[in-house]
Parts: structure tokens; sequence; C-alpha cells
């Protein structure tokens, strides 16, 4: 009965420790999708320090982004980088996991994605993508109509 008391609290406190993790988030002032993912981190249970930008390229090569995943914000959280509309789902498993990686990305800006929500969704790919610039896919979101 102890172990399993202890195992539910190391769990609880786990769950508890990932969802107060802080995305430090770098955005385009004027983005409407950009600041719909945010609060979609913090819906999620993420705290989020958001810096608004103007060169977001720079931000990205900072973060050590390659150029060719680029979307219209990057994120750091937990020693990784975070770009495009990465659902906060992956970024949790992502956290979970510590795969030997450089972060998730979501390139451009797919209908369906978190922030990107509309009558109907595109297929997409989160991808894990390494220091040297490979990559290879975390997870599909296949598309679908949502009316």
């Amino acid at each position: 009965m102890m172990k399993r008391i202890l195992g539910f609290l190391f769990v609880l406190f786990a769950a508890t420790a990932m969802a107060a993790e802080t995305v430090e988030v770098w955005k385009d002032p004027g983005c409407g999708c950009c600041t719909a993912w945010v609060d979609h981190l913090k819906t999620a249970g993420f705290k989020v320090r958001a810096h608004e930008v103007n060169d977001i390229n720079a931000a990205r090569a900072k973060n050590g982004v390659p150029q060719a995943l680029g979307a219209c914000h990057t994120a750091r959280v937990g020693g990784y980088a975070i770009e495009g509309h990465v659902p906060a789902s992956e970024i949790k498993r992502l956290l979970q996991e510590k795969p030997k990686a450089a972060g998730l990305a979501v390139p451009g800006m797919p209908l369906g994605s978190p922030g990107m929500e509309a009558d109907r969704s595109h297929p997409y790919d989160v991808l894990l993508f390494t220091a040297g610039g490979s990559t290879s896919v975390y997870r599909h979101y296949p598309g679908k109509d949502r009316k």
C-alpha cells in the first residue's frame, strides 16, 4: 500500500513539476497566431515568458533552429528549442522522454495546429531536429474537416 501511495505522489509531483515549466517565447509583436499559441501553452499548464521581437530570424538562429524549419515564433524550454505551432502535448512528451535532440519544429503555419485553428486542418508533422539539422517525424497530425 505504501509503495502505491509513494508511486502516486511521485507521478503527481512529476506532473506538477512538468506543468510548471516556463516556456520562453520570441514572437512578432503583431502576430495573432503567436499570441493564440502562447494561450494554448498557458491552458496546458505552462508558464510563458514572451518577448516581442522584430527579427524572428535572429531569435531562431540564437536558439539553434535551422532556418529551413522556420515558422513565426521560436521558444525555449527545458534546454530544447521549439519552433512554430508545436502542440503542448508534444512539448510535454519531449520533456518527459528527453531525447538527444535540439528541439521540435512545426515548419510554416499549418491550418489546424495550435494557434492556427480553423474549420478544417491540413496534415502536418511535428519534427524532432538535431543540432546538425537532421530531422525525423516525432508525430504526424492528419488533416480533417471540423464542420
